[in-house]
């Protein structure tokens, strides 16, 4: 299949006079994460034969799941070398016993020493939390040992939460981590325009944010999957760049590949050292190895600069 690059306008004008500097991608790309369901999990035989030793991989909590799926997902990953990260998803949770068993077994059966809480993307709460702050002050988590916690991040705002309600919650997350003295870290839902994000970035920053930044990238797939994926999260530039692209009935079953993003989020992120995006958190939407292979590739400086400026991943010889 051909490759092309996804890119929103504004990144496509940027990009056209940019040229990628490899150390800066790979100095940008070398801290990664990646995720994984527990439905696509039971399809890996291997995660120690796709991942590096000690990768980073979130575990979902999706709406309507059972959360112990994804707990015996998390004990596979420490099992075979990696460091899971359990998802939280507030309000799929009834009350805080349960979250006090749930946190109990990630860390005795699964070593787990870092979280991502999330609100979770349901309607009406299942039980008596309805959002991830309320989760975090249960103190729980402190309980358990756990003081690495990621916490969602909206670049491109977010469908069911007001602009005003987004930055009060990235001000009380940075309150709370200081209070506690915890480490948290702001995770966020994938995007396809670098200039959106370090925007956001830095309108965030300038709103008194510290908290280091985990940008989701979508990883290589299909224009139709990016699509339904992007219909799911509701996302709003994005989702308009995709559109546009699936339009073209010629072009669903090409593949896209986050290029011209990175490179983008590498620029900006060389250009301003005290920009606070520190990570890449790939979502595997067009396969999990052949995500696992690019962002490594990305990390380890594996490409080659094209002729008009952009880059390839390095064909294995």
């Amino acid at each position: 299949m051909h490759i092309n690059h996804v890119t929103g306008s504004a990144q496509r004008k940027r990009c056209k006079a940019m040229i990628v500097d490899i150390d800066d991608l790979a100095r940008a790309g070398q801290h990664w994460s990646i995720e994984v369901t527990p439905a696509g999990a039971a399809k890996i035989e291997s995660f120690a034969a796709a991942l590096p030793e000690g990768t980073t991989v979130n575990v979902t909590f999706l709406p309507g799941t059972d959360p112990l799926d994804t707990i015996a997902v998390a004990r596979q990953l420490a099992e075979e070398g990696m460091n899971a990260v359990p998802h939280i998803a507030a309000r799929s949770l009834t009350d805080p016993i349960q979250l006090d068993n749930l946190v109990s077994r990630m860390t005795a059966e699964a070593n787990v020493t870092e979280v991502l809480v999330i609100g979770g993307g349901v309607e009406r709460p299942v039980g008596v939390f309805d959002s991830s702050m309320q989760v975090l002050e249960t103190g729980i988590l402190q309980k358990y040992g756990i003081s690495t916690i990621g916490v969602s991040g909206h670049p491109e705002g977010s469908p069911d939460i007001s602009a005003q309600a987004l930055a009060d919650a990235i001000g009380w997350k940075n309150e709370f981590a200081a209070r506690e003295g915890l480490s948290l870290y702001i995770e966020t839902q994938f995007c396809f325009d670098a200039e959106t994000v370090l925007n956001w970035e830095r309108i965030i920053r300038g709103d008194g944010n510290k908290l280091p930044i985990r940008i989701g990238i979508p990883g290589p797939a299909t224009i139709k999957t990016l699509f339904r994926f992007a219909q799911i999260s509701g996302i709003g530039p994005s989702m308009r760049f995709v559109s546009k692209q699936a339009r073209n009935v010629t072009k669903l079953m090409t593949i896209q590949a986050p290029n011209l993003l990175l490179a983008g989020l590498a620029e900006g992120m060389a250009a301003d050292p005290d920009c606070l995006l520190a990570h890449f958190h790939y979502y595997p939407f067009g396969g999990f190895a052949k995500t696992a292979t690019y962002a490594e590739a990305v990390a380890n400086g594996h490409v080659d600069v094209t002729e008009k400026g952009g880059f390839e991943i390095r064909q294995a010889s």
